[in-house]
């Protein structure tokens, strides 16, 4: 068995759904949820991630069997924060078995590793850094506060020509942030908005 295989991640949960946000919405997808985040966002509805010691650890050659006997084409590593571990040997097995393999981030640490698709999402408890902003390919504002949708506004310029940009109204303030962005977006066009569309739908 390669050292590849063997690598080791904290495992909150892992299951084959429909992906309900963002570039990817409704797509199928198998979602590996990395134990371990140090961001802290207050309205987190995955809390139980945080701390990585609570997850048992899985191998890579054991996260690959759960992908492939689900028949997923696609992957997406999410969290917690996926980028506080080194996830090369993970992407990279994954895409040899010809899974696309999508991140999802919140940019406050580098991506090690080759995915097809980094999906970055920006808290203010902890900034993204610049290194991540360059290489998003998506970028998805969750919205709390009538000023998130401002403060999304100045990475802009961070990004890459091409970046896909989303305003998401946080689950709970949807009912008042939701006519916020869509005014903002029919003023800013280069925006699009993304809603949870799994919870309407009641999956994973």
């Amino acid at each position: 068995m390669t050292l590849e295989l063997q690598t080791k991640y904290p495992v909150m949960e892992h299951f084959y759904t429909i992906q309900g946000e963002g570039y990817y919405s409704g797509k199928a997808a198998y979602f590996i949820r990395l134990g371990g985040c140090d961001v802290g966002c207050v309205w987190c509805d995955v809390k139980d991630s945080w701390d990585a010691s609570a997850h048992p650890l899985m191998s890579v050659e054991k996260l690959l069997g759960f992908v492939k006997e689900a028949g997923a084409k696609l992957c997406v590593i999410t969290g917690g924060e996926p980028a506080m571990y080194d996830l090369e040997p993970l992407i990279h097995v994954l895409r040899m078995n010809g899974i696309q393999v999508n991140i999802e981030t919140s940019g406050a640490y580098p991506v090690q590793g080759e995915p097809d698709w980094i999906c970055l999402s920006p808290k203010k408890f902890k900034f993204p850094i610049k290194e991540s902003l360059h290489k998003a390919d998506e970028f998805k504002a969750v919205i709390y506060h009538p000023s998130d949708i401002k403060w999304a506004e100045t990475f802009l310029e961070d990004l890459k020509p091409g970046c896909k940009l989303y305003l998401q109204p946080e689950w709970s303030k949807s009912e008042t942030m939701l006519p916020l962005i869509i005014d903002h977006v029919k003023r800013h066009p280069e925006w699009q908005i993304s809603l949870q569309t799994h919870k309407f739908l009641g999956i994973p």
